[in-house]
């Protein structure tokens, strides 16, 4: 079982930056692809960045792209979303997943940690 642990949520201005991290416990999250989705009031839950476990390989939803990086630093288990040129459309709680290898969807999800950007 895996515990995830989001922080670094917050409220920031249109055009600010946050960075998000996901530590784990119960764990490594070495051997997991881990991801960021997001849901705002109203809305379905929304992909938002992955990466691969080795931390080669990442993937954004054009609605990020170029704004966003997902990071990861398996020695201190734990996964960033750094967030910058944020824009108001993008405030929602941020959710970390992890998914393992035999999974074909995510098997672990945080409790959330909530964005707002003010405009």
């Amino acid at each position: 079982q895996v515990q995830l642990v989001e922080s670094g949520g917050g409220l920031v201005q249109a055009g600010g930056s946050l960075r998000l991290s996901c530590t784990a416990s119960g764990r490594t999250l070495s051997n997991l692809q881990m991801g960021w989705f997001r849901q705002a009031p109203g809305k379905e839950r929304e992909f938002v960045a992955a990466i691969s476990r080795s931390g080669a390989s990442t993937h954004y939803p054009d609605s990020v792209k170029g704004r966003f990086t997902i990071s990861r630093d398996n020695a201190k288990n734990t996964v960033y979303l750094q967030m910058n040129s944020l824009k108001p459309e993008d405030t929602a709680i941020y959710y970390c997943a992890a998914q393992r290898a035999t999974s074909a969807s995510y098997d672990y999800w945080g409790q959330g940690t909530q964005v707002t950007v003010s405009s």
